[in-house]
Order: structure tokens, then sequence, then C-alpha cells
């Protein structure tokens, strides 16, 4: 058994990239070692901005021997007239390397065909793992550049790489990049360094000033934080994307503290932390009470040395961030939110869409239209409003284009700040929310609605603009607007299909008023994409149920039938999966399957004449069914009496004949089983479970 030690030695990544290219590095190195047959003990990571590296444990020897079957073609194929193997079991044995000789016939499947034994010796490890070339240089990137002349892409410049098989060099080239056992310490406090055997690798780079495990790393750089925070009685807020982030842009981190003048404590907290966090990945501070303080805690690529001057130099790039931010506050305010709303009309939403201001005109419409089927109160519909009318007034503002990322942060603290209603401004700064596909949702009522109405409407004009995503291309960030829709309406069980919400805005409201700044040629397109819309957000339903690892059928059960209610979607699967182990589930779901099949291939609209019964199956189907629409069925309690029906489905179709000469028996008959069948549409598409297994 041996250690083998690669590391991809590189120009700084981006912070971003650098945890998912060792997690991408991880993976090819295990993918590796299985193909080809090398056992192995454990992989171990480390990155950091300039290197990513991997540690295999108790690497065999030699690969595993392959003693493996293959079968060619059949055994009456085998031979021509004259009794000789014929070409194609000629060429078979050569397509694996190997004679007639070797040929033998085996039964598979009741027939006999030709087979051949291979046998493939396995290879020293040294010369297995010479083909990690290839696993670094199959890595893909969301980001890539090339250097010198090469037309070879990666992350970024290799520069360096270490392959050792213990104290062996496990030679391969990428490049004019030779593998060796030469790695590079800290820029600027380290020097090159060899290193020895596979297994000394982190300590090596420790002292050259390289921590290279990122766990260990990050378990430093927190360390320091707590020990800076008890020594000053501070409470310092850990955000976990800013460590990893500061974590992926040092090598040897040292924690120091900052501070800025008090007078910028006047600032609204959000644009003191958006400054610190975003800009400058500093942690804030805050005292006991949650207050905000005058300190930052930074993180330096490097040790003690100097850092009075690091110090400095952070601070001064700080102070000019927040007086940039103190300017804007003050200046914003010299004006009222008319004044940014107007300039809304010659902002582009897009190109194509028409202006800003056009499209929070159609969201006032779309937020009136949910909030009277959510049926808010009147006072709720006139705040509701007044928040739609202004919700985008903020990107007008100073501090907004220049802290992008405070949008609808700074429409809240402004809209207070002119005096509007506390809810109207909440729901300014929810109607982003969220800001990822499992992000925070909206908590008032107001910011729920907006949200959903915003979103809705980017949805369809983009849809109806032929801008809808394609793969993995989605530059509009529709997927995470649909998300939000879906999230939104699942987590406050509101039951609103999305097609009639567009619908009536679409039939009603927008051709009604020239629908409101869009161009013609979009507008005539509305109608016709809202089940492509629908559909769409459908598609985040099964993304979310596939999540929650709900079976594939119960899935396909709720989202391919005439459910429009992403919500019920949700509801429906977990009665199904609720009532999948009821004594009467497969019995019932076969019953109910059978009838709604006969009546998706003969669909009628005929009335049930009660006078055209020839038994008492039919009547007592009838009259069941019948009583369903006097009930106020929970979804749970509709699928139970559903699947209660199996009795009464079982008997009409014993004693009934359904596809009669008559035509006005078998309308009527068909009339009844579609009854049973519009009940079932309520729960989902019954055809779609697979009960085999139940």
């Amino acid at each position: 058994m041996a250690n083998f030690l690669l590391e991809i030695g590189l120009e700084e990544m981006p912070a971003h990239l650098v945890t998912p290219a060792i997690d991408q590095l991880v993976a090819r190195a295990a993918d590796f070692m299985k193909e080809n047959r090398l056992q192995y003990g454990d992989i171990k990571p480390f990155s950091t901005p300039r290197r990513l590296a991997i540690l295999i444990s108790d690497v065999a020897d030699k690969a595993d021997d392959l003693t493996k079957e293959i079968k060619g073609p059949a055994k009456k194929a085998a031979f021509d007239k004259e009794g000789n193997y014929s070409k194609a079991a000629q060429g078979f044995a050569r397509g694996q390397g190997m004679t007639t000789d070797d040929i033998t016939f085996k039964e598979f499947k009741g027939n006999e065909y030709i087979f051949v034994t291979k046998f493939e010796a396995g290879q020293p490890a040294t010369e297995v793992l010479a083909g990690f070339k290839e696993v670094i240089t199959s890595m893909t990137f969301t980001t890539t550049m090339k250097w010198a002349r090469h037309t070879f892409e990666y992350v970024r410049p290799i520069r360096w790489i270490v392959a050792l098989l213990d104290n062996t060099v496990v030679p391969f080239n990428i490049l004019d990049v030779v593998s060796g056992r030469e790695t590079r310490g800290h820029r600027f406090l380290g020097q090159t360094i060899e290193i020895e055997n596979a297994t000394d690798y982190e300590n090596d780079l420790e002292k050259v000033y390289v921590q290279a495990d990122a766990d260990k790393r990050k378990a430093n750089i927190v360390s320091q934080i707590d020990a800076l925070a008890a020594e000053n009685k501070w409470q310092i807020e850990k955000d976990a994307d800013l460590l990893e982030e500061v974590n992926n842009i040092v090598e040897y981190p040292t924690a120091f503290v900052g501070r800025f003048d008090a007078e910028y404590l006047e600032l609204p907290d959000e644009v003191l932390i958006t400054s610190m966090r975003e800009h400058q990945r500093f942690f804030h501070v805050i005292d006991e009470s949650g207050s905000l303080l005058p300190y930052f805690v930074s993180v330096r690529n490097g040790n003690n040395e100097h850092l009075d001057n690091v110090i400095a130099g952070n601070e001064k790039v700080l102070v000019a961030r927040l007086e940039d931010a103190k300017f804007f506050y003050h200046e914003d305010q010299k004006n009222d939110i008319d004044f940014y709303n107007n300039k809304l009309q010659v902002v582009s939403f897009h190109a194509k869409l028409g202006s800003v201001a056009s499209h929070t005109t159609r969201v006032q419409a779309l937020a009136a239209i949910i909030g009277h089927n959510i049926s808010l109160t009147e006072n709720e519909q006139h705040q509701l409003a007044r928040a739609a009318e202004i919700y985008k007034f903020d990107l007008m503002t100073g501090m907004v284009g220049e802290f992008d990322e405070l949008q609808g942060v700074m429409g809240e603290k402004y809209a207070l700040l002119f005096g509007e209603d506390p809810a109207v401004a909440q729901a300014v700064r929810e109607h982003y929310m969220p800001i990822s596909a499992d992000g925070d949702l909206p908590e008032s009522v107001l910011g729920k609605v907006l949200a959903l109405a915003d979103k809705l409407d980017s949805l369809l004009s983009f849809f109806a603009g032929g801008m809808m995503p394609s793969g993995s291309n989605d530059p509009y960030a529709l997927r995470r607007a649909a998300s939000g829709v879906v999230n939104i309406l699942h987590a406050n069980d509101w039951h609103l299909p999305v097609s009639d919400l567009l619908s009536a805005l679409v039939d009603g409201v927008l051709a009604d008023d020239g629908y409101m700044g869009l161009p013609e040629d979009v507008a005539h397109n509305l109608q016709a994409v809202i089940n492509d819309v629908l559909a769409f957000l459908t598609d985040r339903v099964v993304k979310a149920l596939q999540t929650e690892k709900v079976r594939y059928d119960v899935i396909n059960a709720v989202t391919t039938g005439k459910l429009t209610d992403t919500t019920q979607m949700f509801t429906s699967a977990n009665a199904l999966l609720a009532h999948s182990e009821d004594q009467m589930f497969r019995e019932g779901v076969e019953s109910l399957t059978r009838v709604m099949r006969l009546t998706s291939k003969n669909p009628t609209d005929a009335a049930v004449d009660t006078a055209l019964f020839e038994n008492e199956a039919e009547k007592q189907l009838y009259d069941v069914i019948g009583s369903f629409a006097d009930k106020a069925f929970t979804t749970d309690e509709l699928f139970a009496a559903l699947l209660s029906l199996q009795p009464a489905i079982a008997a009409y179709f014993d004693q009934t004949m359904v596809m009669v000469d008559d035509e006005a028996v078998k309308q009527n008959r068909l009339a009844t089983l579609q009854l049973v069948s519009d009940q079932a549409e309520k729960v989902g598409n019954f055809m779609a479970l697979d009960v085999k297994s139940n």
C-alpha cells in the first residue's frame, strides 16, 4: 500500500471557484480510481487560491486483474455454409483482440451465443496514476482562460504539478508543465520547496506559510475571530458565505481589527454592513444589545508583520466607501418618491418589454387580482396598491446606483423616511424575496402578494417575448423567479391556479388598457404562453418534490394531469404518499385508473340521465359519486373517499358494458364515469401511478 499526492499549482483562482473545483477534483479522482480498478482507502482534499490537491491513501500496488465474458453474435450466425467461422464471428473475436480459437458458446435467455473470456492484467499503480493527466484536463469550470500561446483553457494558468506515489514521481506533463515534487509556498512569505514523500505535504507547506487544509484554515480563522471578540467583549457576525469566501482568498490567515469613525453609524446598518461585507470582505461587529459598533474584523493573507500598515490601508479604503454612502444617503433625501418613480418611465425593463414603469403598472393590476383572490381587507388592498405603485422607486436613487445589493432594502428605508405606511415599506423590501431558490420568503402578506405579482409578470412578459430559459442558460433568472412563486404559494397554502390569474390579467385588465406598455408583438403572445408559464412552474414543483425524495410515479401523478394549482400538487403528493400503505390503495388506484383511461379516450360532456340506467350498479355508482358534490373534502379525505369507491366501480364494470352500440346509453355511461374522473383529477393523474409493487 502507498499514498498518492496530486497537486495542481495555479495562478490565484477567484474565491467562489475554489470549493467547487476541489469538490470536482475529488469526485473525478474517485471515478478514475474505480474505472481503473485501483483500490485505495480515502481521498483527502486540500485547497487554497493557488492550489488544488488530493492525497489518496492506501493505494494498491497494482490495479485489479479483470476477467470478463463478452457476448457476441448468436450461434446461428457463427458459421458459414462450409462450417467455418463466419466473418461476423471472426470480426467479433478480432475486435476483442482475440482469435476464433478463444470462442465458446453459451446459452443466454434461451438462445446460444458466441462468448469470449477476456483477461486483462492490472497495471502497476505508477502507470495507472499517470492517467491523472486526463483527470486534470477534463475538469470543467464556469470561468476559464488561456495563457501564453496555448489553446488549452483552464480555471487559471497551471504553473506546477506535484505527483508523488510515496517518494516516487509519477511522470506526465500538461502543456509545458512536467510533474515533479516541487511546490511553492506563500507568494510573499514562502519559497519553492521539494516534497520528499506524499504524506509530508501538509506539514511541509506549513513551514512555508501555507495552510493547505481548507477546513483547518477556516477553523483557524474562526478561532482568531472568536479570540478578538472575547478580548474586546464584542459579538462578531460570522456570515457563512463570507467566511467561505475569505477562507478561499488566503493561504496563511491572520485576523485583525480595524475601525471607522462613529459618525458613519448614522447610516442604516444595512448600508454599513454591505460596504464592509460585499465590497471589502470585512466582518461587522455588534455589542451585546445587537447595535452596530464602529469596528470591523478582516483577515489578511500573511502573518503579523507590518500589520499596522495593513490595518491603516483597509480603514482608508472603507472610509472612502462610507463617504460615498453618506453622500448618497443625504442627497437621496432631497427628493421625494414621485421624483424617483417618474424616472422609471425612461428606464428599460428589457429592450423588448418596455420600461420598468410599465412593468410596475402591470404588477399593480396583477397584485390587485391576487389580493382579491386571497380576500385581503379593504385597507390591505389600499396598502398593496400603494406598495405596487412605488416598489421600484429606489432603483433611481444614488445609493442603489452605487450599492445595487441594497435594492429593496433602501426602498424600505427611504419609504419610511418619506412617511409611507410601514406595511407598504416592508412590502417594498420583501418583493425581491426569495433571492435564491431556497432563500427566505417574504413575511408580510403584502410582501408575499407583491413578490408573486412581480415574479409572475416577469415570467409572462419574458415568455411572451420569446426569452424562455434554455438548457443551463437563464440570463434573466426566470427559474429563480418561478421557484419563488411556487415556494411562496406552497408555504402559505395558497391555492391560486396561476393560469386563471394570468388569464384574468391578460383578457381583462391588460386588453382594456393597451397591454400597459408591452410592444404589440409581445402583447399578442401573452395568452398563448400562459400554459408555457404553468408548465415552467410545474417543472419547479417536480424539482422540489425530487429534492424531497418523493417517488417518481407520485411526482408524475400530480404534475402530468389537469392540476393547474401548484400548491395542490404538493398537497396531492402528500395525500398519495400518506395512503400508499392503505389496504385498498392498489385495488382502489387500479379501479380509478381504469375509469380515467376509459374517459380520457372517450371524453363526453353529456349529462347523466338516470332513466337510461339498466342495472343497480349504475345507480349505486351514480349515487355515491353524486354525494361527493355535497361534501367539503380535504385532499386527504377526497383521496380516501375515492379509494373507497373500488367495490362500486368493480360492480359497475362487472354488470355494465360501457361501449355499447346504443349511442345514448354509451354516452350516459361515459358521463357517469366522467363524474368519477372529474373527482379523481382533483387529486391527480392516477394513470401515472405504479401500483405493481404495492
